[in-house]
């Protein structure tokens, strides 16, 4: 009784000391506060906790002053509609109970489809898929093979790279890539795969009409005023209108049918729980 009545008197001398509610927050909390919008305070420890390791000051700085004010607007937003709304517009737990059902919903399907769904995609059934869909996979942008290098325009090395580039001696190309890689300021090879004409168009900066239009005899090329060169070879182009070949679409073709397994499967469950809830009574239509 002694400790307790002697703790009574601590606070009772302590409090009264304080002279405001944020004199109370800070002497509860041994922290910087770096914002305030009413009662509602945010301190420098909250906001060390958002920012990564190793960034400069000036990003400190730009990542402090967003959060601190999109926190601010929260917390205004807020306080009017607290005071705006009326108490019926304010009540949220309908709402708050179906979002519950919903989350709880899909993490639950989440869980029992990640302990049962079969990844494994063949080749075979790959090929079957796109041979039934095979309309839907007609092109509506180019697809390109492509080898594409930015150099110095005075580079001696540039003409030769261009001669070799294009050659049907396997050497010679081997040859190209080798004195592209080592002498251009920068060098992308698609040769082997179909890429989009989009992400070459990007490399010149320009659409992929553009670079069409810029194309004479398979290759693309284009100088600034800086003294780079912008040079492009296509050694294979599927026109637009035409079928994307089944190597480009073969990663999208297995998340279709990976996801159309999903789906199954979350249908299945929806109907064995509805099924098992009536044979045990839980579930009666009147």
């Amino acid at each position: 009784m002694t400790r307790l009545l002697s703790i009574i008197a601590i606070f009772g001398i302590v409090l009264p000391a304080l002279s405001s509610c944020r004199a109370i927050s800070n002497f509860l909390r041994n922290d910087e506060v770096v914002a305030e919008v009413g009662a509602d305070r945010l301190y420098r420890s909250d906001l060390d906790l958002l920012m990564p390791k190793g960034i400069s000051v000036d990003d400190s700085v730009r990542i402090s002053r967003q959060y601190i004010n999109l926190w601010a607007s929260d917390k205004i937003y807020l306080a009017i509609a607290e005071e705006q709304l009326s108490k019926t517009e304010k009540d949220v737990t309908k709402e708050l109970e179906e979002y519950r059902t919903s989350l709880l919903k899909y993490r639950y399907e989440q869980l029992y489809v990640n302990e049962r769904l079969d990844t494994a995609v063949s080749d075979a059934g790959i090929e079957e898929y796109y041979d039934a869909h095979k309309e839907g996979f007609r092109l509506d942008r180019p697809l390109v093979k492509a080898r594409f290098l930015r150099i110095y325009t005075d580079s001696p090395m540039l003409e030769t790279i261009r001669k070799k580039m294009d050659s049907s001696d396997p050497y010679e190309l081997m040859e190209a890539d080798s004195l592209a890689f080592s002498s251009a300021i920068m060098f992308t090879t698609w040769k082997d795969e179909w890429q989009d004409i989009i992400v070459l168009a990007r490399e010149f900066g320009v659409t992929y009409d553009s670079v069409l239009g810029m194309s004479r005899k398979g290759w693309i090329r284009q100088d600034d005023t800086t003294g780079v060169t912008n040079l492009a070879y296509l050694s294979e182009m599927i026109p637009l209108g035409e079928y994307a070949p089944i190597d480009y679409m073969s990663d999208r073709i297995r998340d279709i049918i990976i996801s159309a397994r999903k789906q199954a499967l979350i249908s299945a469950l929806e109907q064995d729980l509805l099924n098992d809830a009536r044979e045990n009574g839980k579930f009666v239509i009147y």
